[in-house]
């Protein structure tokens, strides 16, 4: 028996936790570290340039494809001790679309355990990024059904989720953040007063590890390894 009464309201993330998404993102990053093929610095090296570039870019332009396609032709130009010809920049890009040619991989038990979760609960899918290709992805996953609302935002903040909470008249008590991000999920979350669910995920974006912040008094916070267990709770 789930041990949270029905009626309960889970906010949900998307990227990683419904689907995959960072694994292609590290596909493309380990092409163009290939490509780029520097002499002087060792791929790790060429990792934590790209890191701090792409900080830099999502401060700046925000999340989406066209962002992190800014970020590898920064990282190449400040890398590359020739500059990047047009033949180059193409390339560069192309490693980023080939992320949009992916097809949805949704996690495994997801669709069964959304089903059995919105016959108890209300789930609004909340999730941060470029609002097109989000939208976009939710679209083609064919799960868009199983939410009652969507929320694509700009940056998952105390702030953000205290709005989010006011706009749907969330009760603390009874409202949970599910997500697979310390950073932008679970932290930020019970700083808002909600309760949390961090499901691991093996392959999250390094952008987004953070400690896991403990659970404020009355508040709670469940460690999950699946998608599907949630049905054990809920």
């Amino acid at each position: 028996m789930p041990q949270f009464p029905p009626g309960q309201t889970l906010l949900i993330d998307a990227d990683d936790t419904l689907w995959e998404n960072n694994i292609y993102f590290e596909r493309a990053i380990a092409a163009f570290i290939s490509y780029l093929n520097h002499h002087q610095y060792s791929p790790a090296e060429v990792r934590r340039v790209l890191n701090a570039v792409e900080r830099e870019t999502i401060l700046a332009h925000g999340y989406g494809l066209s962002s992190f396609a800014r970020s590898l032709l920064t990282c190449f130009e400040r890398l590359s001790p020739e500059p990047a010809t047009e033949e180059k920049k193409l390339r560069i890009q192309s490693f980023a679309r080939s992320i949009a040619e992916q097809e949805i991989e949704l996690l495994p038990g997801v669709p069964q355990a959304l089903a059995e979760l919105a016959g108890r609960h209300r789930l609004i899918l909340m999730t941060k990024g470029n609002h097109a290709e989000q939208a976009d992805k939710l679209a083609r996953s064919g799960l868009a059904g199983h939410f009652s609302a969507v929320e694509i935002v700009a940056e998952k903040d105390p702030p953000t989720y205290r709005q989010v909470m006011a706009r749907y008249e969330l009760m603390p008590h009874s409202s949970w953040m599910v997500g697979n991000s310390p950073k932008s999920d679970i932290n930020p979350a019970l700083a808002a007063g909600l309760h949390a669910i961090f499901l691991f995920h093996k392959d999250t974006w390094v952008l987004e590890h953070a400690t896991l912040a403990p659970a404020p008094p009355g508040q709670h916070l469940l460690e999950l390894d699946s998608f599907a267990k949630l049905r054990e709770f809920f």
